[in-house]
């Protein structure tokens, strides 16, 4: 079975690529190594996966040209790929171009791959908007432009499938943690302060923002399920995450605890479009797929120290 990965060389791209090579798949992936962050990052993650035997190209999504060499019939796509989280240093049109332009010339590639089986949208619980606590039958009600762009995407894919252009489904998940998370993500921005005895930037109000913070691990096993299961999820939406809670707060002390250092904080104005709370209610994807999160957070957080030593430590050091 032949997959397309876009985003191959970023945080859960890169594990889910790893994965179905293990699983015996011939994975393709795409990547732009777009400068939003360290692209160093992405070059490392990129040559481990050429290592286990990904084809892995630089293309970028906005492009129609960058299609023209893809010749290979894929039976399944997996979109990972977009402009990511909350920035002020990205505009609407960033976060329209990378998520919502990008996925429709994703999806009309898609259209002519005739062994295509499904399509995969990665959506997120920012879709739902401050507070990301119900079911998939809620009305979305993004905050931010970044909500809004995935919420667009996600809907450009199941509109095709509504129409049975295309079999297609949006996995939407919940604050995703572990090795190779962004630098500019809470828990390797709170490891490299710690390291580094830097201040780590804590906005107003989110040391209680409450997160379902889900083990990267844990986020690949349900997407492989999802993968098992593909016959059932034509045109679904299916939240992927952890049931617990844990406030920002927490994360920090655990942290602390797991490297026996204090954080320095350095309190910032309240940024806007912050999600208040969010706790994954998973009962559809226990039951369509078997999905069963099962890393606690500290353990999780404990793996994370650990690729943070092993893979960060070196290029700062």
């Amino acid at each position: 079975m032949r997959v397309l990965i876009t985003g191959v060389a970023g945080f859960i791209g890169s594990h889910m690529a790893e994965k179905l090579v293990e699983l015996g798949y011939q994975v393709t992936g795409i990547d732009n190594f777009s400068d939003y962050y360290n692209v160093s990052l992405k070059r490392q993650n990129a040559e481990i996966l050429r290592k286990k035997g990904v084809e892995v190209l630089e293309k970028d999504l906005r492009n129609p040209e960058d299609y023209e060499d893809l010749t290979q019939d894929f039976n399944f796509v997996f979109h990972f790929a977009g402009r990511p989280g909350i920035s002020a240093s990205s505009s609407f049109d960033d976060y329209f171009s990378n998520n919502v332009y990008a996925t429709e010339l994703l999806l009309n590639f898609s259209l002519k791959n005739k062994n295509l089986k499904h399509f995969f949208n990665i959506g997120t619980s920012s879709i739902y908007g401050r507070e990301a606590t119900y079911t998939e039958t809620e009305v979305p009600r993004p905050v931010s432009n970044y909500g809004v762009s995935k919420l667009a995407a996600e809907q450009l894919a199941l509109s095709l499938a509504r129409s049975e252009k295309i079999k297609a489904s949006s996995l939407r998940l919940y604050s995703v943690y572990g090795p190779r998370e962004r630098p500019d993500k809470l828990y390797t921005k709170l490891i490299q302060c710690a390291y580094n005895e830097e201040e780590f930037p804590l906005f107003e109000g989110s040391e209680e923002h409450l997160r379902s913070f889900t083990y990267v691990g844990d986020i690949v096993d349900g997407i492989v399920r999802a993968l098992e299961n593909y016959e059932k999820l034509n045109t679904q939406i299916i939240n992927l995450g952890s049931e617990e809670e844990f406030s920002t707060s927490n994360g920090i002390q655990f942290i602390e605890e797991i490297l026996e250092k204090k954080i320095k904080i350095k309190h910032l104005p309240r940024r806007a479009g912050d999600q208040l709370r969010t706790r994954a209610k998973i009962e559809k994807a226990r039951e369509l797929i078997g999905y069963d999160p099962k890393i606690s957070l500290f353990e999780g957080l404990g793996k994370q120290v650990e690729w943070y030593k092993e893979f960060m430590m070196p290029q700062i050091s």
